[in-house]
């Protein structure tokens, strides 16, 4: 869930439009547990064609992890003990960002799906993600998971619609086999301290070259919804942003439970899980149906990249 170039990209428009906005912004207290339909789709929504990053090296710290030797044989079935993916499990962040001097509320509702997706011919776990400023959606995005035979849980691509004020303004998608895009892992079966970081993808079009380094083991943590031990610390940076961190915190068997900041992070990001609900099946049949349409944006707004792919099922 780092998406701090597009987020706050999205939160200093929001900013500057806001001023001249006929009507009042939505406030952050109508953000619920519920999972929220995508905005409206435009046809027109431009694919980002960023300036590749620099190709990783032989350097263990800018290397990509090597995907094409991973066993998976039932890469559905994700239960890393510290990212585990349960069909119909929601996760409810709050927190805040920072632009201007100006701390803004800010929230991320995470759904597990019980969709799954083909990607470079492996059956992934397809997640739902609602990301709110200001109680404004600014973000909507699919996300593709597999797990292999050892327990690291690769990421395999996502597709994010960015929005202005209602409006989708770019879908910055990246998905391995397409344009030089390669899965990443996002987390290891066994973090250690002392490794190497290790690639969470590679995407040169659009920009992504996001890794993670465990820097802390055994800490004890408490957050809205509980207090966990023996929580996994997790730094995350980008090859564009190398000195801004973001912190995140894994509880053993619940997964990401807490959002933080190091170094030159602009933004400031800050999140607690607030909820941790187990959907309905009306609630998952309501979720399925908004991923069903905002797959149907992609196949629109990104001919390049997601159209290349099979439809999820």
């Amino acid at each position: 869930m780092r998406h701090l170039y597009i987020l706050s990209f999205a939160v200093a428009l929001l900013l500057m439009f806001a001023i001249s906005a006929c009507g009042p912004a939505v406030p952050a207290t109508s953000i619920t547990s519920s999972p929220a339909a995508p905005a409206p789709t435009l046809t027109e929504a431009p694919e980002v064609e960023a300036t590749p990053t620099t190709a990783p090296t032989a350097d263990p710290e800018f290397r990509l992890e090597d995907f094409t030797s991973a066993k998976l044989d039932h890469p559905t079935e994700i239960n890393n003990k510290w990212f585990p993916l349960t069909p119909g499990t929601q996760y409810v962040f709050d927190g805040a960002t920072t632009q201007g001097g100006r701390d803004i509320p800010h929230s991320i509702i995470f759904t597990v799906t019980d969709l799954v997706k083909e990607v470079a011919g492996v059956q992934t776990v397809v997640a739902y993600v609602l990301d709110y400023s200001d109680g404004e959606l600014v973000e909507a995005e699919i996300a593709f998971y597999a797990q292999d035979n050892n327990g690291n849980v690769w990421f395999m691509g996502e597709y994010p619609e960015v929005y202005e004020l209602g409006k989708l303004v770019e879908a910055p998608a990246w998905i391995p086999g397409f344009k030089g895009a390669q899965a990443g892992i996002v987390m290891k079966a066994n973090p250690e301290l002392g490794l190497p970081s290790y690639a969470q993808g590679w995407g040169p079009a659009v920009g992504w070259s996001d890794r993670g380094k465990v820097v802390d083991l055994g800490q004890t943590v408490c957050v809205p919804v509980g207090c966990y031990e023996d929580v996994l610390v997790t730094e995350e940076f980008s090859q564009t942003e190398p000195d801004a961190f973001q912190v995140k915190y894994y509880a053993p068997g619940v997964g990401n439970i807490k959002v933080g900041w190091r170094g030159e992070d602009t933004t400031k990001e800050t999140l607690e899980l607030t909820a941790l609900n187990e959907l309905s099946p009306t609630d998952l049949t309501e979720v399925r149906a908004a991923v069903f349409e905002l797959e149907q944006s992609a196949f629109k707004n990104s001919k390049e990249v997601y159209a290349q792919t099979p439809p999820m099922k």
